[in-house]
């Protein structure tokens, strides 16, 4: 009986913390594709500021920061 009881409590444990990366999952997808479109634009038009030497090397690197942040993308 009481290895019943530690398998039900186990799988009880894994359906709580699936059921937690889901919703973490789902908060982390929470740009449209719309808004995705538009960051990937504005990253577009910011490259080629930079590459004309319109900007700086640091507001460059802050603005593609705040946009990667933005996107869920690991800017390094």
């Amino acid at each position: 009986m009481a290895k019943r009881a530690r398998e039900r409590a186990r799988q009880a444990k894994q359906k709580a913390k699936q059921e937690k990366r889901e919703a973490a999952t789902d908060n982390d997808t929470a740009l449209s594709a719309d808004q995705e479109t538009a960051l990937m634009e504005e990253f577009a038009q910011l490259s080629a500021r930079f590459e004309a030497k319109t900007i700086s090397l640091d507001d460059f690197t802050a603005e593609r920061e705040r946009i990667f942040t933005e996107l869920g993308i690991e800017a390094g």
